[in-house]
Order: structure tokens, then C-alpha cells, then sequence
């Protein structure tokens, strides 16, 4: 498995992008994540976005962070989101997440960010294990479903 950086309007990006979002409807019943997202937050120095490809160059997980700084959906100076953090069914309990996982938190380090903050949901215990195991804790809500009582915040300090 190797990852690369590629733009979130790339196809094999859209093509996961639209099966985390199939994936969200079904476990929480509506239209997928509303979360404004546009290419351009996903441009170093202020993001990145990548993706994981198999031996046959095929992409089996994907994630990016976008830079936030103090705005008035709570998030604070410094932040970094965790955004679209997938990985396809055949792949799942392999150890991808958490790869794609720690190339975000080091890739949003060295463009100085403070603290990495995530929003998921109750219906996602499995990302909620992979976070919680990773360092994540609970955090102030923010974000589009921040008022959304299936809605969980967690962050992470980004230490030099």
C-alpha cells in the first residue's frame, strides 16, 4: 500500500468521497455529511487530502484536514479538521485508518497546526475507538452538526 497527496476533486477522491457518504446514509438515515467542504481547503499550506492505493494501485482509504482557525462554528486559532477519514469494507481492520490517521496529524504539525479536532457520530463506534485509541478526547462541540445531539467532537494537541 502506498499513499499519495492528490486534490479532493480528484475522481478516485470523489469515488470514496461518494461511498463515505452512501455509508453515512445508512447509518444515520439522511443525505450524508452536509459539511461545506470546497477543493481549495484541501490545498497545502492550509490541508491536504490523500488517499491510499493497494499493490493493484486501486484506492482503498482516504482523509484529509483543512485548516480552521477561530470562527463562529467553535473552532479555535490553530485548528486542523479531520475531514472524510474512510476506508473501504475489503480493507477495514488492516491498519489503513490509522496510517492515513498519523500522515494527517504529521502533515498538519509541520504546517503548524496546534491541535487536530474531528467530528463524528454515535453511530460510528468504530471511529470513535480508532480516535479514542489514537489520543483523541472529547472536545467542545463545533462545526455544522454541532448542535446535532448524535454528534461527537474529539481533539488531539499537535505537539512540536
Amino acid at each position: 500500500m502506498h499513499i499519495r497527496r492528490v486534490p479532493f476533486d480528484h475522481p478516485d477522491a470523489v469515488k470514496l468521497n461518494d461511498q463515505v457518504q452512501a455509508e453515512y446514509h445508512v447509518r444515520y438515515g439522511d443525505g450524508g455529511d452536509a459539511t461545506e467542504l470546497a477543493p481549495e481547503d484541501f490545498e497545502p499550506p492550509n490541508g491536504v487530502y490523500l488517499i491510499a492505493y493497494d499493490a493493484g494501485d486501486s484506492p482503498v482509504a482516504t482523509g484529509g484536514w483543512r485548516a480552521r482557525d477561530t470562527n463562529g462554528e467553535g473552532n479555535r486559532d490553530g485548528d486542523a479538521e479531520l475531514k472524510r477519514m474512510y476506508v473501504i469494507d475489503g480493507m477495514r481492520g488492516r491498519g489503513l485508518a490509522r496510517r492515513i490517521l498519523a500522515a494527517l496529524e504529521e502533515d498538519a504539525r509541520a504546517a503548524g497546526r496546534l491541535r487536530m479536532v474531528l467530528e463524528t457520530g454515535t453511530k460510528q463506534p468504530e471511529a470513535v475507538a480508532l480516535y479514542t485509541s489514537s489520543g483523541y478526547e472529547p472536545c467542545e462541540k463545533f462545526g455544522y452538526y454541532r448542535f446535532h445531539p448524535e454528534s461527537l467532537c474529539y481533539a488531539k494537541p499537535l505537539n512540536p
